[in-house]
């Protein structure tokens, strides 16, 4: 078994972003890996006019899908569910999709359809340059509360800038409608209400309701851990 990480919007180095849990699931001989994303500013700038956006994204995550033949979970976090929903489809190692505070689109939806039009009072969308982000002095409170104060310091360094065209992009397929998944709801979540997180988690096969906020992985490693493991 292996786990494959995608990380969500408005950030980098999904390694860090996922390092307590890999820690711990090598400790139990499972790999994992957290691919680039070039829509974030990883991996180079390829892409169309205004720089790479969802397809270079979902292009990234497939190369590393198909990068190995092992059993895979894919934890799709965030506006990752909306990559993962394209990129694991026809992806033969895939076996399970752990759905975490994520969004789950139907073909032809994008990630602007789960919005009510405007942007989140915690995000700065830069019309000129095309980008948006995380504003700085929101992130802990929204996004950080339950984590560990080394983690929250650490967390600005890992911030990105991210195409504001991954918004607007619909996906061409739904891996959620193929694949075994399981919706991972965060119940303390500030940025993602948990509301919400029920209406997407009614496409899921199974839901788990964890006491955690936006980033499970980070403040309770151990129970994505397990989770991860029973699946």
């Amino acid at each position: 078994m292996r786990v494959v990480f995608v990380h969500g919007a408005c950030v980098r180095d999904g390694s860090w972003w996922w390092h307590r849990t890999a820690e711990l699931l090598q400790d139990r001989g499972v790999p994992s890996v957290s691919p680039a994303l070039p829509s974030c500013g990883e991996a180079g700038r390829r892409g169309g006019l205004g720089g790479p956006g969802l397809p270079e994204d979902v292009a990234a995550v497939r190369q590393v899908l198909h990068a190995g033949d092992e059993p895979t979970v894919v934890v799709a976090h965030s506006y990752g569910g909306i990559v993962t929903a394209e990129a694991a489809v026809g992806v033969g190692s895939v076996h399970h999709l752990l759905l975490v505070s994520s969004y789950l689109p139907e073909v032809g939806q994008s990630l602007s359809d789960f919005g009510d039009g405007s942007p989140a009072p915690f995000l700065d969308v830069d019309p000129d340059a095309g980008t948006f982000g995380v504003r700085p002095e929101l992130l802990v409170d929204t996004f950080l509360q339950d984590c560990d104060p080394e983690v929250q310091a650490q967390a600005a360094d890992h911030l990105a800038r991210q195409s504001v065209q991954v918004t607007g992009q619909p996906v061409g397929a739904a891996a959620w409608q193929q694949l075994p998944s399981t919706y991972l709801l965060c119940a303390q979540d500030r940025g993602t209400p948990p509301r919400l997180q029920r209406e997407f988690a009614r496409r899921a096969g199974s839901v788990v309701e964890l006491d955690a906020g936006h980033h499970p992985f980070l403040s309770q490693p151990a129970a994505v851990r397990d989770l991860l493991l029973s699946l």
